[in-house]
């Protein structure tokens, strides 16, 4: 037995769990990862066609440009892959958790009290695709968060009840 003394437990979550003791995480739009792809794919064709002109004009060698930058295009769109499924959110009696990332995870917990406003954008790309962004915004700017790729009925209901529960807890001070 050691004399020192045991680290203080972490916080729970408030979140509200399901029936099996786990939290009830909710995954944003699979479509998310057409609309950051095609996003990719419009930064890498520039790039891509640029280099094949040069390899078409000047020298062969610039194929090999090309075929970096379709390597680079190839892995970026792996990583969106990846990276958009482990986007979930859970919205629990006194906070909302967004949870992000894998290799580098982030877990935001947002006080529905401190929230000042929430946005909904939408750019045309997410229009066309019937989603948009939730973006929180509290007093202090580290504390804010953010929920992309959401359909755009959920998002237009979540910032209802967002707005309305930060509303009714800040009263309350």
């Amino acid at each position: 037995m050691s004399d020192e003394p045991a680290a203080p437990a972490p916080a729970p979550l408030a979140v509200r769990l399901d029936e099996d003791g786990a939290v009830p995480w909710q995954p944003v739009s699979p479509r998310l990862v057409v609309a950051r792809s095609l996003v990719l794919l419009a930064v890498a064709a520039l790039p891509l066609l640029g280099t094949a002109v040069l390899a078409a004009l000047v020298t062969p060698w610039a194929w090999l440009a090309a075929v970096a930058v379709l390597g680079a295009l190839a892995g970026g769109s792996w990583v969106v892959r990846r990276q958009v499924p482990a986007i979930t959110w859970a919205e629990g009696p006194e906070e909302l958790v967004i949870r992000k990332g894998r290799l580098f995870r982030s877990l935001v917990s947002v006080p529905y009290g401190r929230l000042q406003f929430v946005d909904l954008h939408s750019g045309p790309l997410l229009r066309r695709l019937g989603m948009a962004s939730l973006q929180l915004h509290t007093a202090s700017p580290a504390s804010g968060g953010s929920i992309p790729g959401l359909p755009t009925e959920l998002a237009e209901g979540l910032r209802e009840r967002l707005a309305a529960r930060g509303e009714s807890q800040r009263a309350g001070l």
